[in-house]
């Protein structure tokens, strides 16, 4: 049974809960709801929210543990004698992983039978012939060992889902009946619903911060074991950016480091000053029917997805500087440059400093306004000198705010500035950023024991605490020298 299915037998018998709890209860006071301690949907409620939450669960934690598991299970039956020369472990079980879910595939779809999928353990070429042709991903090439773990695989998958699917339904039909023999006129229905309610908020909370928590730990594990193989000075203080997954990699981060803040640079000097401006004509000038108009229309460039922003910064806005800037002043030859990422990443992020702006400058009290405008200062001079002062803290964090989500953008630099780590001060060359190598070091099937591999993580880990530092910035700027106003 799949966990689609195992979820839909959970929430029928939810509703039934729901339904049979609330019955129950008006039956025994005769249908005078006046007699019950607590309304009549709360008892029904009692019922679902007993019948679905534990069961639900324990489903999500199977969910959350059953990779980890049956990788670790199947893990140990590799053996250095299944290692092909010059693979890993991890390369290994990259095959295992892909041949049971082609076999999956195959049987969900009806192109092959569980007997003929089976069959597999025993290696016959017929059948594996015929999935090739079929275009499965299983080919001729792949050893007798990678299909008898890759069957290990499915058969440990499928009695994993087999358990978790009795457990989850008897927990479910366990609450089912608790729940409804527990009613009776004297029960504290509502009580018993808003605690349920209040712990499942608390786990709301709880996987908030776990997830955290569990980002940052996962990358300082593995960030750990790539500093053991490759030093911290050369990673931190290289000049040099050059993986070889063969070996004799240089892996110096500062050429990404460098292409990173220099676009990042030049998005906030396109995205502030017109973000700013729009937000104080907007929240000082501009009449209440434009500003209808013109804020979402704002805020519409929040809402594109970054691969278009990506594309017309390959097909339109490299070009067009090439052409018109690079090429007559003799700066470059390529259309991917630091420029037309910068360019393009700041028009994206307008939207980030404009909206927050906007609404930090309509939260300073008009009677500030008054008392400007009182003493004889014009419009102009009341924004210059009583508005912006009064906002100031807050744009500062709108712009620090603007500035980490620059940091962290990826496909508008792929497409826009190129993938070559170098450090230059020539704005129409082109360079990279950490993400795009983040995402280069990671694609394909890798060994994730490799240096090569793990510098992913590491490039995460010094990303995610620069975008930390900022953040934390701003909130620091935000909090000295905020106004409060009455």
């Amino acid at each position: 049974m799949t966990a689609a299915n195992v979820l839909l037998v959970v929430l029928i018998l939810a509703a039934l809960g729901y339904i049979l709890g609330r019955r129950r209860a008006l039956r025994l006071v005769k249908g005078d709801p006046r007699k019950l301690h607590s309304l009549p949907g709360y008892y029904g409620w009692n019922g679902a929210m007993f019948t679905a939450l534990p069961a639900l669960f324990v489903m999500v934690v199977w969910l959350f543990l059953r990779p980890v598991l049956i990788e670790r299970s199947v893990g140990e039956m590799v053996s250095d004698a299944m290692i092909p020369e010059g693979s890993s472990h991890s390369l290994v079980m990259s095959d295992v992983r892909r041949v049971a879910e082609g076999l999956d595939r195959a049987v969900a779809n009806g192109t092959l039978r569980a007997d003929e999928a089976d069959a597999l353990v025993d290696g016959l070429s017929a059948v594996r012939d015929r999935l090739t042709a079929l275009g499965i991903a299983i080919g001729s090439n792949v050893p007798e060992e990678t299909t008898t773990l890759a069957q290990a695989f499915r058969h440990k998958t499928a009695a994993g889902n087999t358990t978790m699917a009795g457990i989850v339904v008897l927990l479910a039909l366990a609450g089912f009946g608790y729940a409804v023999l527990r009613t009776s006129p004297e029960f504290r229905a509502r009580n018993s619903v808003e605690q349920g309610l209040k712990l499942l908020l608390i786990l709301c909370s709880v996987i908030a911060i776990a997830t955290t928590a569990g980002i940052v730990f996962s990358m300082l594990f593995e960030t750990a074991n790539f500093f053991k193989q490759y030093s911290w000075t050369e990673f931190f203080f290289g000049t040099t950016w050059s993986p070889n997954f063969r070996g004799n990699s240089d892996l110096g981060m500062l050429p990404l480091l460098w292409g990173t803040l220099y676009i990042s640079l030049i998005a906030l000097l396109v995205a502030v000053p017109i973000g700013l401006f729009a937000a104080i004509y907007m929240s000082e000038y501009a009449s209440p029917k434009f500003r209808s108009v013109a804020k979402p229309l704002i805020e519409v460039l929040a809402g594109i997805p970054t691969i278009v922003y990506g594309l017309f910064a390959l097909v339109t806005v490299g070009p067009m500087l090439r052409d018109y800037f690079a090429q007559p002043l003799g700066l470059g030859e390529s259309g991917s440059s630091v420029m037309t990422a910068g360019l393009v990443m700041g028009i994206m992020i307008i939207p980030f400093v404009s909206s927050l702006s906007d609404d930090i400058i309509n939260a300073v009290p008009q009677s500030l306004r008054d008392g400007s405008f009182g003493l004889g200062a014009t419009s102009s001079e009341t924004i210059r000198q009583v508005v912006i002062p009064a906002a100031l803290p807050g744009i500062v964090g709108a712009v620090l705010l603007a500035a980490s989500r620059a940091i962290g953008e990826t496909m508008i630099v792929v497409l826009g500035a190129g993938a070559a780590a170098r450090m230059d001060l020539n704005p129409f060359e082109a360079m990279t950023t950490i993400t795009v190598k983040i995402v280069s070091q990671l694609t394909g099937d890798t060994d994730f024991a490799a240096p090569e591999t793990l510098v992913a993580f590491a490039l995460g880990l010094t990303l995610f605490v620069l975008t930390l530092g900022l953040n934390v910035l701003a909130l620091v700027i935000v909090r000295k020298y905020r106004e409060q106003y009455e």
